[in-house]
Order: structure tokens, then sequence, then C-alpha cells
């Protein structure tokens, strides 16, 4: 019972302090919402109290923007009535200035309209004048006319002829004398072209030589190079194409060929087989064919040494070994590569002087006598030979008509083509260039003196600076001053006909007139 008492007791002081614990928590809520009514009321009274604070201030900043406004509005409205009133105010100066204008106009208009009314009369007084001064100029030119015995028609005519004539004559002094200096200043431009050229070259003038004469150790080695019953002689003869003259010229062979090339073969080969002493037919192909392979060598590389030296490239192979193969040939005992290289050269200096295409200059002027590596073979002059190569193997038009050209088998048509041929002319006149023969020297200058006494009027002819130049005098009273043109144009045209010569030649017609008279 106890323990029931108990446990009822328990439960009854549970439920007792759940009673009590519910009703303060009630008390605490009841008492926690007046607290949140009350605040959430301040909240509110104080949001109002700010809300009407920012409202005033919001007003307030309203008026205080609108009255700047209201003064910025105002100030640019006072500046444009401002300027309104200065544009105004200038309107009307311009205005006043205007009318006044238009009076001075209208006071004008009145002063010309009476000039006008002047100047009419002055008109139909100078029209009446001036038919009178007609009439007056018709009677006086009648009354001339019958003086003169002429009309004005022919009267003008003659004034016309008579001026025609004065400008002729002053027209024909004036090309005269302009003829004169253009050929002066041209003559003193190419003298210091050619100066030039020949100061900047500096070639070797010994030129090459190419000799035909075999020297013998003794006798005796004529005997073993013509070998038994002469088979030795026939087989160089044959291998090599030139002939062997063997007379009584001591301890020397003479070989005889038109093609230098086979006449070097023949020499080098003579040569080895005397020092080496076995001279049979066997030996002589072997020899003979050795020295054929090099000496073509030897052509190449000469060639191609030129073209190196003067700066002349893609030329065919085949004009590189004719270039080669004039290292064996000579002109008046003048080295023709060695003089092809030395125009070239020049042509190249010459070409850079007057602003032209240098290397093209260089390259007619190492090729221009190609013809003569062939001439031996070839019939015709070396220039015409020469210009067909060079067309076979793709060279330009413009070096092969300086190549046809360079003799005047052809007129010249370019300044490359003069070019070359002063650069040839130019190395073969120079001194030690070149040799002849002393009986056809001296013929040739009795040939010009003689053409020149062939032409009438020709007092005397004189040959002089190697003939280079003929000073021919002529009869004063005979031969005028243009009759003297004209003879030297003739004497140099029969020259050029008749003659073969290197270079060119001068003609100087001298003409005296002589006034005599005796005090008696």
């Amino acid at each position: 019972m106890a323990s029931i008492y108990y446990i009822i007791t328990a439960i009854s002081g549970a439920v007792a302090g759940l009673l009590i614990g519910f009703y303060i928590r009630k008390k605490i809520v009841e008492s926690r919402a007046d607290s949140v009514e009350e605040y959430s009321k301040k909240v509110l009274t104080d949001a109002q109290k700010e809300a009407a604070t920012i409202k005033k201030e919001a007003a307030l900043q309203a008026k205080d923007t609108l009255y700047q406004m209201q003064v910025e509005f105002e100030r640019d409205t006072k500046e444009k009535r401002e300027q309104m009133y200065i544009q105004e105010k200038r309107l009307l100066h311009k205005e006043e200035n205007l009318d006044k204008k238009i009076e001075q106009f209208e006071k004008r208009e009145i002063k010309i309209s009476e000039r006008e009314k002047t100047f009419d009369q002055l008109e139909k007084e100078v029209r009446k004048k001036g038919n009178e001064y007609d009439q007056l100029i018709a009677a006086q030119r009648i009354q001339l006319e019958k003086i003169a015995g002429i009309s004005s028609d022919e009267a003008k005519k003659l004034l016309l002829e008579s001026m025609e004539a004065e400008a002729k004559h002053d027209s024909a002094k004036m090309i005269r004398r302009i003829e004169n200096e253009a050929k002066a200043q041209a003559d003193r431009k190419a003298q210091e072209i050619l100066a030039l050229a020949v100061k900047r070259y500096s070639g070797d003038y010994v030129a090459e030589k190419t000799v035909s004469v075999v020297h013998l150790p003794n006798e005796e080695m004529k005997g073993r190079i013509i070998g038994r019953e002469g088979r030795n002689i026939r087989a160089i003869e044959a291998a090599t194409g030139v002939d062997l003259i063997i007379d009584d010229t001591p301890e020397a062979v003479i070989l005889s060929g038109f093609n230098p090339v086979r006449r070097e073969v023949a020499k080098i080969s003579l040569e080895r087989l005397i020092d080496d002493g076995r001279i049979h037919p066997a030996r002589i192909e072997e020899i003979v064919g050795k020295v054929t392979k090099e000496i073509e060598t030897s052509i190449r590389e000469a060639g191609e040494q030129a073209t190196f030296d003067v700066g002349v490239h893609g030329i065919s192979q085949e004009l590189i070994k004719l270039i080669g193969r004039l290292k064996y040939r000579s002109s008046y005992a003048q080295n023709v590569l060695q003089h092809s290289v030395e125009v070239s050269f020049l042509c190249g200096i010459m070409a850079a002087e007057l602003g032209l295409n240098g290397k093209q200059a260089k390259r007619a002027g190492l090729l221009h006598d190609i013809g003569k590596a062939v001439d031996h073979e070839v019939e015709g002059p070396h220039a015409l030979i020469g210009a067909d190569l060079a067309r076979k193997y793709g060279e330009s038009e413009q070096v092969v008509h300086a190549i046809l050209a360079h003799h005047q088998e052809v007129q010249s048509e370019s300044v490359l083509a003069v070019l070359v041929q002063a650069a040839d002319t130019l190395s073969s006149a120079r001194p030690g260039a070149r040799q002849e023969v002393l009986g056809s020297y001296i013929k040739r200058l009795e040939e010009l003196e003689k053409i020149a006494l062939s032409f009438g009027g020709v007092n005397k002819s004189y040959a002089i600076q190697a003939g280079r130049e003929i000073r021919i005098m002529v009869e004063g009273k005979t031969i005028d001053d243009d009759r003297a043109v004209i003879l030297s144009k003739d004497i140099a045209s029969k020259i050029e006909k008749e003659l073969t010569y290197p270079g060119q030649i001068k003609v100087v017609v001298i003409r005296e007139t002589r006034a005599v008279e005796y005090a008696k």
C-alpha cells in the first residue's frame, strides 16, 4: 500500500509539476507577445517618423533642384538675348551699308549711261575719220603704184621673196654654225671617252706570235724526220694536215699550213718526237693524238679564261671553243685572242661612260673577230662569217649586227656597232699592235696620194700620220668652200672603195684665197 501510495504521490507530483510548468510557459508566452507588440508599435512609429523626415528632405531637394534649373534657364536665356541683340545690331549695320552701296551703284549707273552716250558719239566720229583715212590711203596707194610702175601685190611678192632669201641665208649660216659646234663638241666628247678608255685599260702591248719553224739539234735529225723512203714525213703530214718543208735552212724545219691550230699541233708533236728520238709512223700517230687532245683542252681553257677575264657569261660552248682557237690566230702579227679581249675591255669602258649596257658591249667586243677562227675553212669576210656563227649559237641581234658592221660590211644602225668599230680601231692602231711590211706600207701611201690627185682642181696631196690622214691642196679659183666639202666626201668615198686599210683615214681639203696686186 505504501508503495502504491508512493506511486500515486509521485504521479500526482508529476502531474502537478506538468501543470505548473504549462502555466509558467503560458505566462512566459503571454509576456513575450506583449513585448513583441510593443516593439512592433515602436518600429512602426520610428518608420513613420523617418518617412516624414525623408519626405521633407526630398521636398527640399526638389525645391533646390528646381531653383538651380530656374537659375540656369534664366542665365542661358539672358546670354541668347544678348547674342540676338548683337546680331540684330550687325544686321541693322549691314542693312545701312547695303543702302549706301545701292545709292552709289545708282550714281555710277547714271555716270556710265552718260559715258556710253559720249562713247557712241566718239565712235561715230572715229568711223567717219577712219573712212576718210581709208580713202586717203587708197588714193595714195594708187598714186604710188603709178609712180613705181608695179602693183601692191607685186611689191608685196618682191618683199616676201627678198625676206625669204634673207631668211634662208641666215638659216644656212645658223645651221652651219650649229653643225660645226655639234661636230666640235662630239669630237671633244669622243676624244675624252677614247682617252679615258685607253687610260683605264692597261693591256699587254707585246703581241704573241705563232711560230711555224721548228729548230733541230743537228742536221742528222732531218734524215730521221724524213725516214726510210719518206715514210716518216708522209706520216706526219697525213696525221697533222700540215706540209713539212725541209730545205737547206740549217737545223730548222718549216711548217706550212693555213690552219693555225693544225700548225701548232704539228709544231708541238715534232718537238716531242725530236726530244723522244723514236720517230716512226706508229709513234707519230700516238704523239699527234695526244697533242691534239692537249691542244683541244688548251683551246677550251683559253676560251673560258677569256670569258672569265672580261666578265661575260652564258656563251655557248661552241663559241667558247672558237674563242680559244683565236689564241693560235694572228693578224698583222697581232694575236687575235689578245686583241679581242682588249676590244672587249675598251667597249665596256666606253659603254659605261655613255650609260649603255656594259655587259652587252663587252660581249660584242669579245666576239667581233670570231669569224677569224674559221675564215681559212669558210669563204667570205670574217665579219659575215662571225655574224652567222653568233646567230647560229644564240647571240642577240644587237651583238650579231655589231659583229657584222664592225668593218662596215653593212651600215651601222646602233651605238653598240659604233662602239665596237671604235674599240677595234683603237686596239689595232695603237703603237706596236701591228706589224706591216715596209713595201706594202709605202705602196698604200702612194695609192692614197694618187687617188687624191685624180680629182680635178687638186694641186698637191700629202699622206701624213702614217697613212691615217691625207691633206689635199686645191686651187682657190676653181674650188670654192662648198665644193671643197663635196670634194672631201668624194675622195673619202673613193678611198673606201679602192683601198684596204686598218682603222680610218682623215681627208682634209685645204683651200687658200690670195689677193695679189703690184705697186708700180
